[in-house]
């Protein structure tokens, strides 16, 4: 078992749990929420990095020419795609 599988999921969490850890947020992978999942048009995206600033989790991973999204944390709040200027994020239903 890789390390990666020994962390709990948020399945795992009783109703209501407080998590008091500090990183628990990190270690608890939330990405299995969302409903919608963002997609990034990358000929559109100008690396403005505005969906970053506004994104409320680790979701949204700067990179060179563009930005990336880490499924692992997205909730599919649709935050990116709202506050995006370009339209370069639209939201998908999640399969």
């Amino acid at each position: 078992m890789s390390a990666e599988e020994d962390k709990p999921g948020w399945t795992s969490l009783a109703m209501g749990a407080v998590l008091v850890t500090p990183g628990s947020a990190v270690r608890n992978k939330t990405g299995t929420w969302r409903l919608k999942r963002p997609i990034l048009d990358p000929k559109k995206c100008t690396n403005c990095l505005i969906c970053w600033i506004y994104c409320p989790e680790p979701a949204i991973v700067r990179g060179a020419e563009t930005v990336e999204f880490n499924y692992d944390y997205c909730k599919g709040c649709g935050i990116c795609a709202v506050e995006c200027p370009l339209k370069a994020v639209s939201m998908t239903e999640e399969t």
